[in-house]
């Protein structure tokens, strides 16, 4: 399923949603810049040491290098995937507090906030950004510019450490905004559960618009990171289905501390009057 539109609208002009969108959209042109900029050499043993493998090490282009009379310590990597090791959060680094090649000019604990900004492709772009541009105007409405802005930040960083908690000594960079904008998505689902949400839905070889309620939509989506999340356990996964569920979890509770007073939390008020 796959969200168009909600028919809710926002009072006030969603500064902070358009800012992170127009964020998001600039550092993927420039990783796009980098990746048509050739390659640098990184130096993999400090990762080796930790027997990690070090990331965007392709065996080929490594052999290519050490063939022409290049140093073994180093491997070749695009500018690009330089860049992305150089600001995703890497668990073997963040928690152990060390800055692996490629080093950083600022202090390891940002890598927590800048692999928010980062992505894998474009489809993986272009997916959270729908996520966020559907939904983050009213949560950003229900909350202000301000404490919407620090509620994703805290949602991506609870999202982060979660997916963290699965595999702490990984080497694997964590990028994306998921984590921050399924934050996004349950401060929506508390706030505003009957909501209906244009939704395409393919059925095969055929493809339905639909008009679904917030709360099954997006308790849905929830309900399927839970279940991909148990299914990757012990496997390699490129999706941080863990971040999205702690994402979420931390946005379902958050959401009271942040909102604006007098808001009401209409699901929670829904469920202690004990309907359906």
């Amino acid at each position: 399923m796959i969200p168009l539109r909600d028919y809710r609208r926002s009072r006030t002009f969603p500064v902070v949603t358009v800012a992170l969108i127009i964020l998001n959209l600039l550092v993927f042109l420039y990783q796009g810049f980098l990746g048509t900029q050739g390659t640098v050499l990184n130096d993999g043993i400090p990762w080796q040491e930790r027997q990690l493998i070090p990331p965007a090490f392709d065996p080929v282009s490594y052999n290519t290098h050490r063939l022409a009379g290049g140093s073994s310590r180093l491997y070749p990597v695009s500018r690009d995937d330089y860049f992305v090791t150089q600001y995703a959060l890497v668990p073997a680094e963040f928690l152990n507090r060390i800055d692996l090649p490629p080093t950083i000019p600022i202090p390891i604990w940002l890598t927590l906030f800048t692999s928010m900004f980062l992505h894998g492709g474009l489809m993986h772009l272009l997916g959270n950004m729908l996520y966020l541009w559907i939904f983050g105007d009213n949560v950003e409405d229900s909350m202000g510019h301000g404490k919407f802005l620090l509620f994703y930040l805290v949602c991506g960083a609870i999202a982060a450490f979660a997916q963290m908690a699965i595999n702490p000594n990984s080497g694997v960079p964590q990028i994306g905004a998921s984590g921050a904008i399924a934050g996004v998505l349950a401060a929506y689902f508390m706030l505003f559960p009957n909501s209906r949400v244009l939704t395409l839905i393919p059925i095969f070889f055929f493809i339905r618009l639909v008009a679904i309620p917030a709360v099954f939509l997006l308790g849905f989506w929830f309900i399927l990171q839970v279940i991909s999340g148990a299914g990757s356990l012990g496997a390699a996964s490129g999706v941080a289905f863990f971040a999205h569920i702690g994402g979420f979890i931390a946005g379902g509770i958050l959401v009271f501390l942040f909102k604006r007073r007098g808001v009401p939390v209409v699901l929670w008020q829904m469920l202690r009057k004990g309907r359906p």
